[in-house]
């Protein structure tokens, strides 16, 4: 799945070899995704990972088409080795993609410097 920036005034998030945030701030941030499948799908999860471990989860099971599923959490980002990834899990029976990009995304903001 390939994730655009609307604009990211830190080069904080790599969208060309791993697709990750990775903040140069030490601090809090606010994150969020939205994964939305562009068919019917029996279940769909969207997770935030840190560093390789999920932190937060979220979900719908549906058999909608452009059911969005979401999730958002606040995260200690050390400013230098910690990186956020998003990852989606679709179950159906038809094969499913993620919707563009005013339905599918991910983001991520300092709220409060370390």
């Amino acid at each position: 799945m390939l994730f655009r920036s609307a604009f990211d005034t830190a080069n904080a998030f790599d969208n060309t070899t791993n697709y990750r945030f990775q903040p140069t701030v030490a601090g809090y941030y606010q994150f969020n995704a939205v994964l939305t499948p562009s068919s019917a799908t029996s279940y769909t999860i969207v997770r935030i990972y840190k560093n390789g471990s999920a932190y937060f989860s979220g979900g719908a099971g549906n058999n909608i088409t452009n059911s969005p599923s979401s999730v958002s959490g606040i995260l200690y980002m050390n400013g230098s080795t910690d990186y956020v990834e998003i990852y989606g899990y679709l179950t159906g029976t038809t094969p499913t993609v993620f919707n563009n990009s005013y339905s599918t995304y991910f983001n991520g903001a300092l709220i409060r410097s370390a």
